[in-house]
């Protein structure tokens, strides 16, 4: 009697243990249902990376900087291509779809932009334009402007500028930016404020992690820090401040360094100079010694070609950060190493205009170092005092 009696207590007890696990599966089931996250054992919850779509490669990387291992960044636009003209494609935009940030530069920049805006409201997912927390520079017949232009080393410029963006690319397709220039991310200075503005959206969209980003957005603002030095003694230390290229993305490194792009298209690179602009492209390359011609990763410009062989120029690489090359994605090479190879081949341009002034006839003439070639007449539509 005894030993039935046990035996019922012990199937009794295994009974209530297999619907106690039964339960306690069921209601982790509820809980990964309702919140999305995955867990690991225990009471410790892994979450999810925060899946985020970027238009532009200098805020992917930017955003994975800060979002470490909370976030997992994609870049629509393909390696090698111009974002100018990229559209995206409808698997993509599914995709996006099911993400939980979409940041884009904005200004004008990506001309598919407001055909993404409208897809990711009507799927309740937040977008993020960048450039809309800056102060961008105008843009008007090869040359910037700021109001201030005063080369200001010390922090941001967001404060007290709104700019209209109403006639950049986003209505029309026409892929022309309008008044302003949206290659912001190239400043090192308002790189650090686009810092502060991707940060903000991570922390509201994962609160619980607001120490990480704040950690990482710190670390990162002080190697932009870093970089706007490099920039400075660049610009100090160069004999020369011109240098051409393929198309005009470089005019924040004017307006805040004083290195002036001679540019062979516009803002945007399918905008070709005229023949009178063509040839005073070549007047100036050939009167200044500019031994170096830019071009750049992703933009083939048949007239920089031109340009290049009637002064017998070298080609050097200047990369503008919208997009990477198959060879650089498989390198891993990030923002800080190509704004450094930037850096370098800079340097190479500036020092090799410097030591070389010249006139169209003794161009190709004596190599020796010449200091104050820096000091050239040539008209502008604005000045640059530092």
């Amino acid at each position: 009697m005894k030993r039935q009696g046990f035996i019922y207590l012990l199937i009794t007890a295994v009974i209530m243990v297999m619907a106690a696990c039964g339960g306690g599966q069921e209601g982790q089931n509820a809980s990964q249902d309702n919140t999305g996250e995955k867990t690991s054992g225990g009471s410790n919850q892994e979450q999810e990376p925060l899946q985020v779509y970027t238009t532009l490669f200098a805020w992917q990387d930017l955003t994975e900087k800060i979002g470490g291992d909370q976030v997992e960044v994609t870049n629509i636009v393909p390696a090698g291509a111009d974002l100018h003209s990229y559209e995206p494609t409808s698997q993509t935009m599914i995709d996006m779809a099911e993400s939980d940030l979409f940041i884009m530069n904005g200004a004008g920049m990506e001309g598919f932009a407001e055909a993404v805006n409208d897809t990711m409201e009507e799927e309740g997912i937040p977008s993020l334009e960048v450039a809309s927390s800056m102060n961008l520079l105008e843009f008007s017949g090869g040359h910037n402007h700021s109001h201030s232009h005063s080369h200001d080393h010390s922090g941001g410029e967001s404060g007290g500028h709104s700019h209209d963006h109403s006639s950049g690319e986003g209505g029309g397709h026409s892929h022309s930016h309008g008044s302003v220039d949206p290659h912001a991310w190239l400043d090192p200075v308002r790189a650090q404020e686009a810092v502060d503005t991707i940060k903000s959206q991570l922390i509201e969209l994962r609160p619980e992690q607001e120490n990480l980003f704040e950690e990482n957005a710190s670390e990162l603002k002080n190697s932009l820090s870093d970089l706007d030095e490099k920039f400075s003694q660049l610009a100090e230390s160069a004999g020369h401040n011109r240098f051409i290229v393929s198309h005009a993305a470089y005019g924040y490194w004017e307006d805040r360094y004083g290195l002036e792009q001679i540019s062979v298209s516009g803002l945007a690179p399918s905008s070709e100079p005229s023949q009178k602009e063509l040839q005073n492209i070549i007047s100036t390359v050939e009167s200044e010694g500019i031994e170096h011609v830019m071009f750049e990763q992703n933009v083939t410009s048949k007239v920089t070609e031109v340009i290049q062989d009637e002064v017998g120029a070298e080609a050097l690489q200047l990369h503008n950060l919208s997009v990477r090359t198959e060879e650089e994605i498989q390198n891993n090479q990030g923002y800080f190493d190509l704004m450094q190879q930037n850096l370098d081949n800079l340097q190479t341009a500036l020092e090799g205009a410097a030591a070389n002034p010249s006139s169209s006839s003794n161009q190709g003439g004596s190599t020796e170092e010449t200091e104050g070639n820096n000091s050239h007449n040539h008209d502008h539509s604005h000045d640059h005092s530092h």
